[in-house]
């Protein structure tokens, strides 16, 4: 059809409105990725309705709602609604809300994507930046406001190790596996980058645990080891902000797929399909279900783990994790099957990056708002897998090649941790496990 027959905000200077090269640097891994997930719609029978106003709500909403394969996910949304009000079995409650969170987190990729097209570059990969883990951040909030601070904390960890572990290691095996012919190549700067700002946030996450430790009293400890916290916050989300400078601006050609600086195009699509202000709406109505669905997911995780037999931190650390980033973590595995690995390693780096420099240290400055003391100390065995973790991630991607053993024994060590943490049975009221330390130990023998 003729781009007299687009409607109006979908025109620029009388032509359909393309994505250019240059407004494509506002775009990172995270948006790429989910557009594996995305299907064209057909607006052929739309465009026909002769009322305006009918014809656009319901273009936007065969964009929104039905443009994702993922939409067959959507009717849980409706369900958790009612099986909340009426009163029914909170695990089913707990999963459907679960459920529910999948679509919605892979629609604000989407409508963060549109709204980028009237924003510009700067503003777009602003928005994708900052919007690209907003499920676990809405879920550590209302965890924080029911002041279940170990749930945030098992949470994040759990993002965190999905992302370097799960994600990374599943995606290196099938592209492997995929490519076995073919040796595979990425470039490893993007990675030295995201490990140095991964390394910087375990140090952070590290002192904390160390401070508590190394005292003759965890009393002595707690308010200093709450303000080193705060204080280590405040670095890590400067650091946070210069990291997005570098990304976007200074050295935006480090996150640039080899593909997209060959061919200046991707797997995404060219033309803005909604409004300005549609998007705007689209997002506030989408996150304010995702915030819903979150608060169901804090509230009935407790009663799903009574239920199940499986400890909060189970759930928290590998169960959340693992369903609230499905839609990105399926894109990269996709990628990785083309052999893009630059995408790959861009989403789940970066996405680790994300939530250990900016989701954690915000959390905490929440929290210190919201009169909670959060800090940092994530005790021994949560920063020790998150350690091995990053350690193990950093000798994968050395040398910026890859085959299937390197995912293989990602995916090994995902499992490992996850075995640890299932037999592991802490009290889901235990915010803080208070370290012993080595002195009054030797005392007490």
């Amino acid at each position: 059809m003729g781009s007299h027959q687009l409607e109006p905000w979908l025109l620029e200077n009388g032509n359909p409105k393309v994505l250019t090269r240059e407004m494509r640097h506002g775009r990172t891994a995270h948006s790429r990725s989910s557009c594996s997930l995305r299907k064209k719609s057909d607006l052929t029978l739309v465009r026909k309705i002769p009322c305006a106003l009918l014809r656009n709500l319901l273009s936007n909403f065969q964009e929104v709602i039905l443009g994702t394969k993922l939409s067959i996910l959507i009717p849980a949304i409706p369900l958790a609604i009612v099986a909340h009000s009426f009163g029914f079995g909170r695990p089913w409650v707990f999963v459907l809300s679960l459920l529910g969170l999948t679509p919605l987190a892979e629609r604000v990729s989407f409508i963060t994507e549109q709204v980028a097209f009237y924003t510009g570059p700067t503003v777009g990969g602003l928005l994708n930046a900052t919007c690209g883990n907003v499920t676990e951040l809405i879920i550590a909030i209302f965890a924080l406001s029911t002041n279940k601070i170990a749930v945030v904390k098992y949470s994040l960890l759990g993002s965190i190790l999905s992302n370097l572990l799960l994600v990374l290691g599943t995606s290196l095996l099938c592209g492997g596996i995929a490519n076995i012919g073919v040796e595979q190549k990425y470039d490893r700067r993007q990675g030295d980058v995201n490990s140095l700002m991964l390394l910087l946030a375990l140090l952070c996450y590290l002192l904390p645990m160390l401070f508590n430790y190394s005292a003759a009293s965890a009393a002595l400890t707690a308010d200093p080891s709450l303000y080193l916290s705060r204080a280590s916050s405040i670095v890590m989300l400067i650091a946070y902000v210069v990291y997005i400078i570098f990304q976007l601006w200074t050295h935006r050609e480090l996150f640039e797929s080899e593909d997209e600086d060959k061919d200046g195009n991707n797997d995404s699509e060219e033309q803005a399909v909604i409004g300005l202000w549609s998007g705007i709406a689209w997002l506030v109505g989408m996150t304010v279900f995702i915030a819903l669905l979150s608060e169901y997911v804090v509230d009935t995780i407790e009663d799903a783990s009574d239920s199940w037999g499986l400890s909060v931190s189970f759930l928290s650390i590998i169960l959340l994790p693992i369903v609230g980033n499905a839609a990105e973590h399926a894109g990269a595995i996709i990628f990785a099957f083309k052999n893009k690995l630059d995408i790959s390693l861009g989403v789940a780096l970066g996405s680790a990056t994300q939530i250990a420099m900016f989701v954690v240290p915000l959390c905490v400055v929440v929290a210190w708002i919201m009169g909670v003391k959060m800090d940092l100390n994530f005790n021994l065995l949560e920063t020790g897998s998150i350690a091995l973790a990053i350690l193990v991630t950093g000798f994968t991607l050395q040398d910026g090649t890859s085959h299937y053993m390197k995912g293989l024994v990602l995916l090994l060590s995902y499992i490992v941790i996850g075995a640890c943490f299932f037999v592991q049975r802490t009290p889901s009221n235990q915010a803080n496990v208070t370290l012993k330390p080595a002195t009054n130990a030797v005392l007490s023998i």
